[in-house]
């Protein structure tokens, strides 16, 4: 795996901690999400099978919603010179995207969305890659 997949499989990670933080992620949701997954990830660079791939891991194993976020976020960090300005905005746009499919939002999914464009927006990668990828 390189470094912009690893990136892919933090936000794959985000997008399940998000939807686990309700308890428990139902058959409905997870369909859709990988849906809406497919579709922007195929239209960004074809990278979707590192989020799925992630996200079925994670379900597997019944990780908590705390956890896996703190994972992601280290990743986006350790990874983070590959973090372009254009593949955040990206990656928020999946994320709201996400969440505005999912008219019923609670606190708890509220408190990592706003965590996580927060801290994504805080981390500052390659001056030199963010303008070749962007």
């Amino acid at each position: 795996m390189d470094h912009i997949e690893a990136l892919y499989y933090a936000l794959g990670e985000v997008c399940y901690a998000i939807a686990k933080s309700t308890g428990r992620i139902s058959q409905k949701e997870k369909d859709r999400l990988h849906v809406i997954l497919k579709s922007e990830f195929r239209e960004h660079n074809g990278l979707i099978d590192p989020a799925e791939i992630i996200f079925h891991i994670l379900q597997k194993e019944g990780m908590d919603s705390k956890t896996v976020y703190s994972w992601a976020m280290h990743e986006f960090k350790l990874n983070s010179e590959y973090l372009s300005e254009s593949l955040k905005s990206h990656f928020i746009h999946v994320i709201q995207k996400v969440v505005n499919n999912f008219p019923s939002v609670t606190k708890e999914e509220h408190v990592l969305v706003n965590d996580f464009m927060q801290q994504l927006k805080t981390i500052k990668g390659d001056p030199v890659f963010s303008h070749l990828t962007s």
